[in-house]
């Protein structure tokens, strides 16, 4: 017999699952339901110990059931037979089966889905084709003609699909690839293969045959290639493998191997087989913890020195035995307790730079340890230093002048600092606490140990009449103990010194608000003054450790104290006095100036004789400022300058800008120092320029090229290049031209060629 209803509504039909033998439906009948009616899972019974499995029985695992709706449905109970057509809808967990027509053979177990077919997987992957064959409750498929996406949007399509019950794929003829595929167009790269097989309980997607084809051209063949699913996190395998050429090395192979050492801990292998250095041995290791990580990378190498047997090398010898280790380390203790080690080695001055590593450009290496300790309005840290110059540029024009600042390099521990904010009182005011200890220690044999505790009292106020004040009372204690301490020659020092340096500060704004329709502007007028006692600060007796570094800018000026670190005082009573302004609106953008300077009542300072020297008496200081405009998003400019005080002469200057857009756009950056030779680090003129030009040809080609290039006497190119980058949502491919002007005859002046690329999901190659 046969039964036929059209319905306006969806007809549900369930295919239950055996519950228990007094209820359960004969094998393969259907379960017809109302819609307004609770399906089966949900009804309770009547009995409980009629569904109770015995304790003692073993527990099966429980199958998921099969829902089916659709706009028409058809029933032969006879062969046990449903038709369904129109918005057909199969699902079984987490699995759904969209398709115009259905034929379900209950006594076979068998669904054929026909028209439209749409498939989605319990991983999130989707099946297209016109016709499907679903057998042994959905956990078996047979596909002609179809269409994969997968989770992460890749596509494979072939010519048969077969799902095996275990979950297992086999297609063939098959196509892979992560590009955006438009009608009619080939993919920009694919894989294609005679058989691929994806192992579910591997979790791996495998080849044979294939071919990787770029815009339909064939590039590369392999009987085999294998790479994991998409549901793969991370797994022990080789990447792609790297290739180049530098001046140094030669020519290079670097194959990387990955090891999942566990879920928390992995180890990358990557070794540089060279033709001029033999094998440089390369790697990293990573490992986290419930509170913390640790990452260690290095590479190693053994150099015989045969480029440089016809080369005065004095400057630029290398050891035997060359190699860096980079290690860094975090574990947060408890609640409030961090510690942190920052570990960095290298063999010697001109590895980072003959390797191409991070670091090549600094001036030294810094490794540190430290313990901190935040808690409410309190921080507290314990910290150790330890400094390695790697000055590439000194080392090679004075070796002299390398060797006594390596000697004179400090090592620091432990290095203590303490600090706590008070709560604010009823007026605003509020109590600061700091305590500082360091001890240093140089190869000269010179030490240092000491302990200051700064306090101060601030209090923020507000006039009725918009007037914003900050007044500062504070009180610096020191106590040193030095040991062979030569601040001239032949004369050193030894012993216990303390001082008291107190001082008084305030500051004041006024803003002035102009605001129309269409724009604000504010004009501010900013004074600082600053009462404390002039102080010679002991130089003859106290090395300065941690203020050797002195800057005056806009950044300092309006600060109480303009010294870095706590072995200078910032003495003598001055005023500091300027103007902000800033405009926001449709006329100027975002566009703001600054400009201030200084007067200092006593003729003798410490900071400004650093600055512009012990014979300049002149209690005026240069002006100092900036400048930030960006009216419009076709202009970004940021300019940082220092004006002689008397004839208004460039003493510093710093310039970057970008002007226009991404079809094209220009970026410029110069800086300007003049000659100090009253610095620690005894300055000389610096005028550097850099400037590139940048296009974004088409939505995915992009070209930009650069020179860095010194400006001063004798000076020229410091490095130039460029590079041509094509990027889309499935391939980057960079191309890349740069040349470095050495003073180092080791190294060869010639363009460094690069090619880089990355297949999405696969990985890429390249050189560097």
């Amino acid at each position: 017999m046969k039964f036929k209803s059209c319905l306006s509504a969806i007809a549900l039909m369930v295919v239950a699952l055996p519950l228990h033998a007094a209820n359960e439906p004969q094998a393969g009948a259907i379960v017809r339901k109302e819609t307004n009616v609770t399906p089966q899972a949900d009804f309770k019974p009547g009995n409980l110990t009629d569904i109770m499995p015995s304790l003692d029985a073993p527990k099966e695992p429980k199958e998921q059931e099969i829902f089916f709706s659709a706009d028409e449905m058809e029933t032969d109970e006879a062969n046990a037979i449903i038709i369904a057509r129109g918005n057909v809808v199969v699902t079984r967990g987490s699995m759904e089966l969209v398709c115009d027509e259905l034929w379900y053979d209950q006594k076979r177990d068998v669904i054929v889905a026909e028209g439209n077919a749409i498939l989605t997987e319990a991983d999130g992957s989707v099946l297209y084709t016109d016709k499907i064959t679903l057998s042994e409750r959905m956990k078996r498929a047979d596909v002609n003609k179809v269409k994969v996406i997968m989770r992460d949007e890749s596509r494979i399509w072939a010519d048969t699909f077969v799902k095996k019950v275990s979950d297992n794929k086999q297609m063939r003829n098959a196509s892979y690839t992560a590009c955006d595929i438009c009608q009619g167009k080939s993919p920009l790269w694919r894989i294609d293969a005679r058989k691929v097989n994806y192992d579910a309980e591997g979790q791996n997607i495998n080849y044979n045959d294939a071919v990787l084809r770029v815009k339909n051209i064939p590039v590369f063949y392999t009987p085999f290639l294998s790479h994991p699913s998409p549901e793969v996190k991370r797994r022990s395998g080789l990447l792609m493998t790297s290739m180049g050429s530098t001046s140094y090395t030669g020519q290079y192979i670097q194959p990387t191997y990955f090891w999942n050492v566990s879920d928390q801990t992995d180890l990358i292998l990557s070794p540089y087989f060279t033709t001029d250095r033999g094998i440089v041995w390369g790697g990293q290791y990573r490992q986290y913890f419930y509170n913390g990580e640790i990452t260690a990378r290095g590479t190693y190498l053994e150099d015989d020195g045969k480029d440089y047997e016809n080369v005065d090398y004095k400057n630029f010898s290398r050891p035997e035995k060359r190699g860096n280790l980079f290690l860094s380390a975090r574990y947060e203790l408890n609640d409030y307790w961090l510690a942190n080690l920052d570990w960095n080695y290298v063999s010697d001055v001109f590895y980072l730079k003959d390797m191409d590593l991070d670091g090549r450009d600094d001036p030294w290496l810094t490794s540190k340890l430290s313990f901190e300790r935040f808690e409410g309005r309190d921080y507290a840290t314990i910290e150790g230093y330890y400094y390695k110059l790697t000055s590439y540029s000194l080392r090679a024009s004075n070796n002299a002048e390398y060797q006594s600042r390596m000697k004179n390099l400090p090592t620091v521990a432990p290095y203590m600092e303490y600090e706590h904010i008070s709560d604010a009182n009823e007026y605003g005011a509020y109590f600061k606490t700091n305590i500082s200890s360091a001890s240093v220690y140089r190869e000269t044999d010179e030490e240092s140990q000491r302990v200051t505790m700064i306090n101060s009292w601030e209090l923020p106020y507000t006039s009725n009449y918009g007037e914003q004040y900050k007044f500062v009372a504070s009180v610096k204690s020191d106590l040193y103990y030095v040991d062979d301490y030569m601040y001239n020659a032949n004369d050193d020092y030894d012993g216990t010194l303390a001082r008291v340096f107190p001082q008084l500060g305030v500051e004041w704004r006024l803003p002035f608000v102009r605001a129309t329709e269409t724009s604000r502007q504010i004009l501010e007028p900013v004074v600082v003054a600053v009462l404390a006692p002039e102080n010679d600060n002991d130089i003859e007796k106290i090395p300065n450790a941690d203020s050797a570094d002195v800057e005056f800018d806009d950044t300092n000026i309006l600060s109480l104290d303009r010294y870095a670190g706590y072995d200078r005082n910032d003495d003598g009573s001055r005023i500091s006095y300027g103007l902000n302004w800033s405009s926001y609106g449709n006329i100027l953008g975002r566009t703001s100036a600054f400009i201030a300077q200084s007067y200092q009542f006593s003729s003798n300072s410490s900071f400004m004789d650093v600055i512009n020297g012990d014979a300049d008496n002149s209690r005026f200081s240069d002006y100092v400022g900036r400048v930030y405009a960006s009216p419009n998003k076709y202009l970004d400019l940021n300019y940082r300058y220092r004006l002689d005080r008397d004839d208004f002469d460039l003493k510093y200057s710093e310039l970057g800008a970008k002007v226009g857009s991404d079809i094209f756009n220009v970026y410029t950056s110069y800086i300007y120092l003049q000659p100090n030779q009253n610095s620690y680090y005894k300055a000389s003129e610096r005028k550097e320029l850099y400037l590139s030009f940048n296009s974004k040809l088409t939505k995915d080609w992009s070209v930009s090229i650069y020179d860095r290039i010194d400006l001063t006497d004798n000076g020229g190119s410091l490095e130039h290049g460029g590079q041509l980058i094509y990027e889309d949502e499935c391939l980057r491919l960079a191309f890349v031209a740069k040349k470095y002007n050495y003073d180092d005859p080791t190294l060869d002046d010639d363009y460094e060629w690069s090619v880089n690329f990355f297949l999405k999901t696969l990985g890429g190659m390249g050189s560097k």
